[in-house]
């Protein structure tokens, strides 16, 4: 059983996180899905990005460290899309950090990883806000800093695969996903 934190994307904490920690609870992790932004979650990507500006991404991070308040130094730090770059950066702050689970975007600077940091990257192919050569090079150098990195990639998905209520949904590559994911926790 791990803890599990999963930050969510810039929609705000939205329906499909919820179901993604209750489906971990549901395999015995204790999930923490915290509102880093403390309104309802918008409808679009650009409301989001507006919302996003409006609060600020240093109170974004600063809502993010205080989550992280109280749980086990190894806590799987996890998120959706920009809550991915949001668990990298607090992985700076969490040396002890059990693995690191990025759904729908890079996070984490090489500089932060410890030698034999599990992490797993789940990313369209091609996503829109992740390039091919981009996740290349971050590869490349989350592997040469000594990071247990796995990349999955799900060839004609849309960026937010996994949530049922955009229209990126994949429902094959979302399903293919959850296991995959259920299998890194079960090994952390």
């Amino acid at each position: 059983m791990e803890h599990v934190v999963l930050f969510h994307s810039v929609y705000g904490l939205r329906p499909a996180v919820s179901t993604a920690a209750d489906r971990l609870r549901a395999a015995g992790h204790q999930v923490h899905t915290p509102d880093l932004y403390g309104v309802p979650a918008v409808g679009s990507v650009e409301e989001g990005f507006a919302l996003l500006d409006r609060i600020g991404q240093q109170t974004v991070l600063d809502r993010a460290r205080a989550a992280l308040d109280g749980l086990p130094p190894g806590t799987v730090l996890g998120g959706f899309s920009m809550g991915a770059g949001v668990a990298g950066a607090m992985l700076a702050e969490r040396p002890g950090t059990a693995g690191l689970l990025l759904l729908h975007g890079t996070g984490a600077s090489p500089a932060a990883v410890r030698p034999g940091l599990r992490v797993h990257l789940h990313l369209a192919d091609p996503d829109a806000y992740d390039p091919p050569d981009e996740v290349d090079q971050w590869q490349r150098e989350m592997t040469a800093a000594g990071a247990d990195l796995v990349v999955h990639r799900y060839p004609g998905a849309g960026h937010l695969f996994t949530d049922p209520t955009v229209a990126d949904h994949d429902p094959v590559a979302a399903e293919l996903t959850w296991g995959r994911v259920l299998a890194f926790l079960a090994r952390s």
